[in-house]
């Protein structure tokens, strides 16, 4: 069976919007994509990227973000040690350090190569706290989403393809004990 990119776009333009909404960002925000396009086409993870599938994805989730003037950090896989590709003014503005790296299909991954081609500007980077985030087929975001990290179901979408899709958003930590008010 062909897949049915349109429907993987419309499927990752929803989570993206149900997500955003969910977490509240504002702009200026960083949202964290880890995508398995292997995975999103039924194949297993690393083993068979697909710059469609990748682009396919990466027009669903990428104009909303840009439409909200939320920062997309695109994750590598691990043949990249999972760094992230993100515009240079978003690593400046937050003061993450670059690195010296350009992703390719088979080393970084099809949606990291896809936000490098088509960032105005785009660095890498190792770390970064983002405030939500998409893993896409089992790409482990964790590593870059701030210190409480809340799991998020949403309504519509539990999948993007055929990969399955776990979403969250972030918190600041509460901290003063019982006698303490917070928002």
């Amino acid at each position: 069976m062909e897949p049915d990119f349109e429907q993987i776009t419309a499927q990752s333009r929803a989570a993206a919007r149900e997500l955003l909404d969910i977490a509240g960002l504002k702009a200026g925000d960083i949202f964290v994509v880890g995508c398995s396009s292997s995975e999103v086409l039924g194949g297993h993870i690393g083993k068979a990227s697909s710059r469609e599938a990748a682009d396919a994805v990466f027009a669903g989730i990428y104009p909303i973000l840009k439409e909200r003037g939320v920062y997309l950090a695109a994750q590598c896989c691990e043949h990249l040690n999972r760094a992230l590709i993100m515009e240079e003014e978003c690593a400046q503005r937050y003061g993450y350090e670059p690195v010296c790296v350009v992703p390719q299909p088979k080393a970084g991954g099809s949606f990291a190569t896809q936000a490098w081609q088509t960032f105005q500007c785009p660095t890498a980077v190792e770390h970064l706290r983002a405030h939500a985030g998409m893993d896409i087929g089992g790409a482990l975001i964790g590593m870059h989403l701030r210190e409480v990290a809340v799991p998020v179901r949403l309504s519509g979408v539990d999948h993007i393809g055929q990969a399955i899709l776990l979403c969250a958003r972030t918190r600041p930590k509460f901290i003063g004990g019982s006698r303490a008010v917070y928002e």
